[in-house]
Order: structure tokens, then C-alpha cells, then sequence
């Protein structure tokens, strides 16, 4: 028989094992790399025979989606191994690959600490170095239930039991067992690149009800840079936290015991709110939206005839005045549609853009709030276009360039991914089939690249959503545009059209950074709590020697702000280096200080929060160099803006 390896056909005996023809297609350094095979698609321990039949064969290298998925997931069973070792009366439940590493959850009498990690990594160590192999074996399903509970697997058997199956996969690695569909590693000695993380209680099946087990983090990685550089981004990110900074920083604080998932304000981050919002809203008007604003609360039967009752419920509240039943807005779009539709609209009206920074509330559950990243309360950057069909190609490609052009403004990298019809939908498949192509055709008009996210469209339509890349290489989903033919024709929109009679519009629903909240939290972890100039609530710092320069101090702050700036005078009885190390760790862009030199000539000495000197400048000087730094980033994208 012949099969494709790698591009070639190749002639091969039946029943040859995937490890022994790969050996012969490959070089031996790539060989000796390998981990698993991928037979027509489905992957393979590289030990397997090949399935009679096969037309493909490829290699799986662990720096390969595959590859690295596999290498997690044997790493926890080296992980659960090392832990059974040392701890025997230990029961092992599940260790599943996870995003970036895995877990393994163990029923133990002493819930492990990280005061564990160095014991059990030394004894995962010696695991590797012993290059022990992972053996697959089927048994049937009541042989692998008397295997498990001889063993006291408690766990195991419940999961054999709830299996509609005849038989099982086990994979046994020294003398731990697990139950397993695999594929995994050949065997230990290439999971030499991990590192234990963390540890967790979690309930059993998550079920509150059972018992409290005991779960350990860990990550792994093909090589040691690799894994060097993800321990050196946790560490980066713990000191990025914006929990952590925007305690240090005084922006923000939470109350969790009067108002959990809602955030208070601090007046330095209340101001950058004000600046953000403020250019938002000028944006906006310059792209040709108008500006409006919608209730709070909407009758009940306004979210039933939305489709939101039915399919949102669970994250609204609800209230009653009077013995009629409200619903709290999770989004904008219904006061937007009846906005439009109080008044006959003609063809040459559309499209009408609306703009609103709506505050809207959602509820979440409390395990998974998450400082301003998951909130109940938020203020989101919400748009509706309402526009004639033919109008639709070019308004989706205007919201993306209005897309491109704020995440470059922030410094981020993004990229962009359709999403479709997802199981629960409200309006037909025709109309959604209608927006998808829409969608895909105004990317396509522009080469813009994307991929297809199958299924995770909203409920009333397909969307286009952006991923952007922060600073250290995390993905975070924040603009998007949904494109909707359904409620439109629920609210019976229309317009007149050139012939007279009523159309109907087709709406794009819309937001750019997403929540506000979120966003601000996103950006003080990406630029680490060091702001750009133009969105600093404190641009300036004027730093004082002794008491004599004070008053100049004073006349140079009134300088800055009569210029438009923010600054602020720090003239407590401290040292200079100490005043000037307040400022950089408040991360103030300028410092400017005045010494006697500084008050005979009339100047500054400006200093940046990085801790590079510019020298001496005039306060007319200084004010035009803050100030060219501050509309920099608009010069570039072609926009224009000042807060003042």
C-alpha cells in the first residue's frame, strides 16, 4: 500500500507502526524530535500502527498547536505520577491540558501548598530523567472498573461509570495508570521544560455538593527559553496587575461588601475616564455619528419582543415599578431603534449613526469577577448604524477603519475573525447567511485577513470581532461589529425608499473599545501604568529644591495650565530625590524641577519618569514639548485632538 508522508508517496508494509515509517521519511534530528503522529487528520501515539486504509501521514513537533497540547497533557500525568510517589494515599480525578499549561486535581487529606512544589518537581524531574514510557492499553469497561477500585481510584470509577461505552483506553507510565484517550509522548524525557505554578481548591465536578479536591498549576514548554520567557511574563504580569497599580496609582477601588462588580471611581482615574470619553465623543461626531442617549429601564415586554428575555435573561436584572416589570439595559440597541423609528425616514437620511457611552449592567457571577477586566456595572463604547442594504459593505469597512485606527493610537496589534450563526438564534437562516456574506465580502473588498470562529456569533447576528496583542503577547477581544437583519424587522423599521415605498434597514451594531472598564484595564497592564502624555491625569510635575523656588513653582504651574496641560506642584518638605522618585513611580510623564539655577533663569530642568534628562528648558519650551508629545499619537493616525 502506498500513503502520503509528508507530501511524498510512499510505499509501505501494512500494519508498520507510524514511529517506524516516520524514522525512515525524516531526518534523524527531526525524528528524534517527533512526538506524535497525525494519520488523515487524527492524531496518534508515535508508537501506533497505522490504521489500515490511512492515506496521510505527518509528523507532530511539540512546538506545533498538537504538539504542545500533547506535551501538557503528559506532563500531568508526570505530575500526578511524581504526587503518587510522594504522597500515596493520594486519588487522582482529571489533569486536562489548559491554555498555556495544566492541571491535575488530587484527593488528598492535606490540601497541597507551594511549600509542596520543590518535592514534587524534583520527583517529576527524576520521572523525565528515568525516560519512562507511556503505554497504551484498552480494557473492557467492567475489567477497568475492577482495575480502578483495586487500586482505590474512587474517582476513576465514578467517570468509568457514567461511560456509555464497552470498553476504555488506559496509558500507564511507570507504575501510574490513568484513564486516557491520549495520544501521548513517547515517553517522559521530552517534558524536560515545566515549572509548577499555583494551587487551587476546586469542587469535584464542579458541583459545590461534592467534595473540596486539591488542584496544582503547572506549565511546560518544548525548551527552556520558551518556558523562561512565559515565567518572566507572569512575573511581568503580576507586576502590571491593574488591581495592583490601580491601587498604587489612586484610580480606582472596589467595595465588594456593598457593591461587588462595581467600581469607584478615584478622582486621577475618574479623569482619565473624562479624557477618554471626551475624545471619544469628538471622534465620533468628526466620523459622522450623532450623539444620543437612552433609558436606564425598559419595560419586559420591550426584551421579550428583542429576543433578549429568551436568550439573555440570565444576565439581566429585572425590577418592578408599580406592578409592571422592568428590565436593566444590558446593551443600547432597543433605545437606538426606537429613536430611529420615531420619525418617517427617507432614503437620502441613512445611514443614521448613533453614539452612546451607555452605562449598562449584566449579571455575572461573582466567581468570575475579575477587577475592571469582569464587572456587573460598565460603560460600553455602543453604536448602532442603521443604513439601506446597499449602503452595508462600505459602513462594516467604516467601523473598521475607525477599529484600525484607535488600537494603533494605544500602541496594540490586532487581528480579526468572523463569527457565525451560533446553535441559539433568533430570525431566520436566510438572513443570517445574508449578514455572514456581507461581513465576509467588506473583509475580502480590502484583503484584510481573518478566520472563521464557527458558532460563536451573537444570537441576533454574525460579527466581526478584534483580538488585539498587548505587551506581553496576551489576546484580548474588544472590537467588534454585528451585522443584523433580525431586529429591524421586529421593531418594523423601514425607510422610504426612491420609489416610494417602505424598505427595511438593516442594522450594524457596533463598539470599538468594548467595555470602558475593561479597556482601562487592559491598557494600564499594557503600558504597565505608564500612560501616554495625551491620556495622563497628571502630565506634569513641578519639584521644588527648597522652600525659596515655591513661589516660582507656583507661577510655572499656572503657566502649564493656562497652556492647556495638567500639572501639578509638589512642594512638600522633602528631599529632591525623594520628591522626584514619588513622580516616577506615579509615573509622571514630565518632571520639572527648580533649583537655584532654574530660578535665576527663569526655566526647568525636565526630567522624564524614565529617568532620561532633556536638560534645561524655558516653561514656553517646556509647554510646547509636553505638548507636542501629547498630540503625537493623533499627528500619526491623522487625527486631531487636545483636552483642555
Amino acid at each position: 500500500m502506498n500513503i502520503v508522508i509528508e507530501g511524498k508517496s510512499v510505499a509501505v508494509d501494512e500494519g508498520a507502526s507510524c514511529a517506524a515509517l516516520l524514522k525512515s521519511a525524516l531526518s534523524g534530528k527531526r525524528f528524534k524530535s517527533c512526538i506524535a503522529a497525525r494519520v488523515d487528520g487524527a492524531l496518534l501515539d508515535l508508537g501506533s500502527p497505522l490504521p489500515a486504509g490511512a492515506e496521510s501521514l505527518e509528523p507532530v513537533f511539540p512546538d506545533s498547536p498538537e504538539g504542545l497540547e500533547i506535551l501538557r497533557h503528559s506532563t500531568a500525568h508526570i505530575m500526578a505520577c511524581a504526587v503518587q510517589r510522594l504522597f500515596p494515599q493520594s486519588k487522582v480525578t482529571i489533569g486536562p491540558a489548559i491554555d498555556k499549561g495544566f492541571y491535575y486535581d488530587f484527593d488528598v487529606p492535606r490540601a497541597f501548598s507551594v511549600e509542596d512544589f520543590p518535592a514534587i518537581e524534583a520527583e517529576m524531574r527524576r520521572i523525565v530523567k528515568e525516560a519512562l514510557p507511556f503505554t497504551r492499553r484498552e480494557l473492557g469497561k467492567d475489567e477497568a472498573l475492577r482495575f480502578f477500585e483495586a487500586k482505590g481510584e474512587s474517582y476513576k470509577v465514578e467517570i468509568i461509570q457514567a461511560l456509555e461505552v464497552e470498553s476504555v483506553s488506559l496509558y500507564d507510565l511507570g507504575e501510574f495508570t490513568d484513564l486516557c484517550r491520549g495520544p501521548h509522548l513517547p515517553h517522559s524525557g521530552f517534558a524536560g521544560a515545566f515549572s509548577l505554578l499555583s494551587v487551587a481548591g476546586a469542587y469535584w465536578r464542579g458541583d459545590e455538593k461534592n467534595k473540596m479536591i486539591s488542584r496544582i498549576y503547572g506549565t511546560v514548554f518544548p525548551d527552556d527559553a520558551g518556558l523562561k520567557k512565559y515565567l518572566h511574563h507572569l512575573e511581568e504580569a503580576k507586576r502590571r496587575d491593574h488591581r495592583k497599580l490601580g491601587r498604587e496609582l489612586d484610580l480606582f477601588s472596589f467595595h465588594e461588601d456593598v457593591a461587588p462588580g462595581m467600581v469607584f471611581w478615584h478622582p486621577k482615574g475618574m479623569l482619565m475616564r473624562t479624557i477618554l470619553e471626551d475624545f471619544l465623543k469628538k471622534e465620533h461626531l468628526r466620523r459622522g455619528y450623532e450623539l444620543v442617549q437612552g433609558p436606564q429601564l425598559l419595560r419586559r415586554e420591550l426584551w421579550e419582543k428583542s429576543g433578549h428575555y429568551d436568550n439573555y435573561r440570565e444576565n439581566m436584572y429585572f425590577t418592578e415599578i408599580e406592578g409592571d416589570a422592568y428590565g436593566v439595559k444590558p446593551m443600547n440597541c432597543l433605545a437606538h431603534m426606537l429613536i430611529y423609528g420615531g420619525s418617517l425616514r427617507s432614503y437620502r437620511e441613512l445611514p443614521v449613526r448613533y453614539a452612546e457611552l451607555g452605562v449598562v449592567h449584566r449579571h455575572e457571577m461573582s466567581g468570575v469577577l475579575h477587577g475592571l477586566l469582569r464587572v456587573r456595572q460598565f460603560t460600553q463604547d455602543d453604536a448602532h448604524i442603521i443604513c439601506r442594504p446597499d449602503q452595508l459593505e462600505e459602513e462594516i469597512l467604516k467601523v473598521i477603519t475607525l477599529a484600525d485606527d484607535l488600537m494603533k493610537l494605544f500602541g496594540f496589534t490586532y487581528k480579526l475573525g468572523v463569527s457565525t450563526r451560533p446553535e441559539k438564534f433568533i430570525g431566520t437562516v436566510e438572513a443570517w447567511d445574508r449578514a455572514t456574506e456581507a461581513l465576509i465580502k467588506a473583509l475580502e473588498r480590502r484583503n484584510i485577513p481573518y478566520v472563521i470562529n464557527e458558532g460563536d456569533g451573537a444570537f441576533y447576528g454574525p460579527k466581526i470581532d478584534g483580538r488585539v496583542t498587548d505587551s506581553l503577547d496576551r489576546e484580548w477581544q474588544l472590537s467588534t461589529v454585528q451585522c443584523d437583519f433580525t431586529l429591524p424587522e421586529r421593531f418594523d423599521l423601514s425607510y422610504i425608499g426612491q420609489d416610494g415605498e417602505r424598505h427595511r434597514p438593516v442594522m450594524l451594531h457596533r463598539a470599538i473599545l468594548g467595555s470602558l472598564e475593561r479597556f482601562m484595564g487592559i491598557l494600564i497592564e499594557h503600558t504597565a501604568g505608564a500612560f501616554p502624555t495625551w491620556l495622563a491625569p497628571e502630565q506634569a510635575r513641578i519639584v521644588t529644591v527648597t522652600e525659596r523656588h515655591d513661589a516660582f513653582a507656583r507661577q510655572a504651574q499656572a503657566a502649564l495650565q493656562s497652556s492647556g496641560l495638567r500639572a501639578q506642584a509638589d512642594l512638600r518638605n522633602e528631599k529632591l530625590g525623594y520628591k522626584v522618585r514619588a513622580a516616577q513611580l506615579e509615573k509622571i510623564p514630565f518632571i520639572l524641577v527648580i533649583g537655584d539655577k532654574e530660578l535665576e533663569e527663569g526655566g526647568v530642568n525636565i526630567r522624564l519618569r524614565s529617568g532620561e534628562t532633556l536638560g534645561f528648558k524655558s516653561l514656553a519650551e517646556s509647554a510646547a514639548l509636553i505638548l507636542a508629545d501629547s498630540d503625537a499619537p493623533f499627528q500619526r493616525g491623522g487625527m486631531n485632538y487636545r483636552f483642555s
